[in-house]
């Protein structure tokens, strides 16, 4: 494993949520940011009231789920233990924290602005190493983004992070190459495409929450298939990188291979862009397996 970080982090000395930097450090990140990399914001911490730190405990989970989820769009939140007003204060935190991580993006990356469709948060209070969970659900092995119940249809999964934690504990990642490679290794030989029909049962038996393109069925495929190649898992990894406490960083995680390997007490906000707000929409996933498949997989 390669231990130098300038091939995978763009660092910008950024102190503020509004994304408001030069327009030469907008480009920068803009450049580093599609072509796979991720964009570090070393001093650019997401400060948490006297009040919201009593959400870094591990028995705000239910202990079913991965982490703690928001839906902005209804409210709901999934994987809390917390009732009444304290669950209310905790969704007022991450929808604080997603008003500002929408910020953030609209200002350094004002094309993609009026186009981000905003998803879920979440709150990680377990440590990664006491998780226990699934082969596919196992987010300590390397993987591209893809969700079976939220087809994304060609759009991109784009992704902000902050490292909330007190008590000084770094968030770890492992990445891997570039995705080519990875879709590359991955993507099944003889191509059996979905049976027609499959999309719109899902749909209406409410399994997804819209209809899967191919796209989506084969970034699944991607997704369970490297999280099963124990091979991939022990020799896929190019990097070890380290976000501490009181940095954030953002990254396309469709596109870059991650795995979260320590750390506690994060938060985190999805959003959704479709490639036609990029500034090279050929870098994107979408593009890339088109050319691999030889077909059109989306729209």
């Amino acid at each position: 494993m390669r231990s130098s970080h300038h091939e995978y982090l763009e660092s910008l000395d950024l102190c503020d949520w509004s994304g408001a930097c030069p327009p030469a450090d907008r480009e920068r990140a803009l450049a580093a940011l599609e072509s796979g990399k991720i964009v570090f914001l070393p001093r650019l911490p997401f400060e948490l009231t006297a009040e919201e730190r009593r959400f870094l405990d591990p028995r705000v989970s239910d202990g079913k789920a991965k982490n703690i989820s928001f839906d902005p769009r209804t409210g709901a939140i999934g994987g809390a233990s917390l009732t009444g007003g304290e669950r209310d204060a905790l969704a007022a935190l991450l929808r604080r924290f997603g008003r500002a991580a929408e910020g953030l993006l609209s200002g350094l990356f004002p094309d993609y602005a009026a186009q981000l469709e905003i998803g879920r948060a979440s709150l990680r209070p377990v440590s990664i190493d006491r998780r226990r969970t699934s082969c596919r659900k196992d987010d300590t092995r390397l993987h591209v983004d893809a969700f079976p119940s939220q087809p994304v249809q060609g759009r991109r999964i784009l992704r902000v992070f902050a490292n909330v934690n007190t008590a000084g504990a770094a968030r770890v990642w492992r990445v891997g190459g570039p995705f080519a490679d990875y879709a590359g290794r991955f993507l099944p030989r003889q191509l059996l495409y979905p049976m027609p029909g499959a999309a719109a049962a899902l749909a209406w038996l409410g399994v997804t929450k819209g209809r899967r393109t191919v796209y989506d069925w084969l970034m699944l495929s991607l997704h369970d298939r490297a999280k099963a190649d124990a091979d991939y898992q022990q020799t896929g990894a190019i990097a070890e990188l380290r976000f501490p406490p009181g940095s954030s960083w953002i990254v396309y995680s469709d596109l870059v291979p991650h795995a979260a390997i320590a750390g506690q007490h994060a938060l985190e906000q999805t959003f959704y862009l479709a490639i036609a707000a990029m500034r090279d929409p050929e870098v994107s996933p979408l593009r890339i397996l088109e050319v691999l498949a030889r077909r059109r997989l989306a729209g």
